[in-house]
C-alpha cells in the first residue's frame, strides 16, 4: 500500500502572526510580547501593526526553542532569548567546523 505525503519546505514558508502562534501552540500575545521585547525576530516586524508582520522558518524554530527553554527552566523571556542566541551560535560554529574538516 502506497501513502502519499504532502510536504512544504520550511525555507519557503512565510507565517503571519496568527499562523506562527497557531503553529507554535501559543497565543498571539505571546509572540507579540517576545517580538516587542527583542527576543523573537521576524522578516518584517518593524511595522507598527502586528497584522502586517511576517516570519520565516528561522523564526518558527527560534520560537519553538524559546518556548521549550521557558517551559523547561521556568525562565523569563529575556533569559530564554539569551540562551537561544547562545545555542544558535553553537550551531553556527559547529557547522563551520564541519565544513572545514
Amino acid at each position: 500500500m502506497m501513502h502519499e505525503i504532502d510536504a512544504i519546505l520550511l525555507e519557503d514558508v512565510r507565517f503571519t502572526l496568527d499562523e506562527l502562534a497557531r503553529s507554535c501552540h501559543v497565543s498571539r500575545e505571546w509572540i507579540t510580547t517576545r517580538v516587542q521585547g527583542g527576543v523573537l525576530h521576524g522578516i518584517d516586524v518593524q511595522q507598527s501593526d502586528p497584522d502586517l508582520w511576517s516570519f520565516d522558518s528561522r523564526s518558527f524554530v527560534r520560537a519553538k526553542r524559546i518556548i521549550a527553554i521557558e517551559r523547561d527552566f521556568d525562565s523569563n523571556p529575556e533569559l530564554a532569548g539569551l540562551v537561544a542566541d547562545l545555542l544558535e551560535e553553537i550551531d553556527s560554529l559547529r557547522a563551520r567546523l564541519n565544513r572545514s574538516e
